[in-house]
């Protein structure tokens, strides 16, 4: 039995909304098979992976394909790490990307910061409001991979977004990290976006090609999957 911790990662203030993540920890005995089948019967848009809990080495996966980086995934895994060690790690480490991530603390909250070359490359497109963000649907292969997003107060940093990501397997992203992370850094300005159903995302850039972006996380559940019921063929 494989068991995955359920989170629900950028939480409103009520603990509300936030996008789910599956993070199955000690996975060194899982093939990249296995994993894969993993992330596909939850059917997230992330599951996270982590090879030995205290070098924080982790892996990547939606529910199609492994991903190099994913603000959320790493927002949760920092997140579930340092509740489990008492102290947030300093850094995580996807295998895929070069550099190891920073992981933080912010006021309760708890923060990334990575490079934005490693996140995937997210279209953006305005809307002229709220209204018009709420209103729209992902049609073919319009919005495969973009985030739709207006102003709510544009002088206090308040956005309302969406993401679209069939491209990912995905069609729409509850809370998406590294979309808000390049709308922050393309804007030049830290944002607090009201993303999807209601979840909250803070972001903010970091220089030198960085952005930052975090959250308030929740644990929801332990899951156990039985991988033998499933073809991983």
């Amino acid at each position: 039995m494989i068991a995955v911790h359920v989170l629900r990662v950028f939480v409103d203030e009520h603990g509300n909304a936030g996008n789910p993540l599956g993070v199955v920890l000690d996975a060194t005995g899982l093939t990249m098979r296995e994993r894969q089948r993993v992330a596909t019967v939850l059917n997230f848009s992330e599951t996270v992976f982590v090879d030995h809990e205290n070098e924080a080495r982790v892996q990547l996966f939606t529910s199609r394909a492994e991903l190099p980086f994913a603000g959320h995934a790493l927002v949760g895994t920092a997140w579930l790490l340092g509740r489990r060690a008492g102290v947030t790690p300093r850094v995580l480490r996807p295998v895929r990307v070069a550099d190891p991530v920073s992981a933080f603390v912010e006021e309760g909250r708890t923060w990334v910061r990575g490079a934005l070359a490693d996140a995937p490359d997210w279209g953006h497109v305005r809307l002229p409001d709220a209204a018009a963000v709420d209103r729209a649907a992902p049609q073919g292969d319009r919005w495969p991979k973009h985030q739709v997003w207006a102003w709510l107060d544009e002088p206090a940093g308040l956005v309302r977004a969406r993401v679209f990501a069939s491209a990912f397997g995905v069609v729409e992203d509850e809370a998406c990290g590294s979309a808000t992370m390049l709308l922050a850094a393309r804007l030049g300005r830290p944002i607090v976006v009201r993303h999807g159903r209601g979840s909250l995302v803070r972001a903010r850039p970091a220089g030198l090609g960085q952005a930052e972006v975090g959250g308030d996380v929740i644990l929801e559940d332990v899951r156990h999957i039985e991988l033998g019921r499933y073809n991983t063929e």
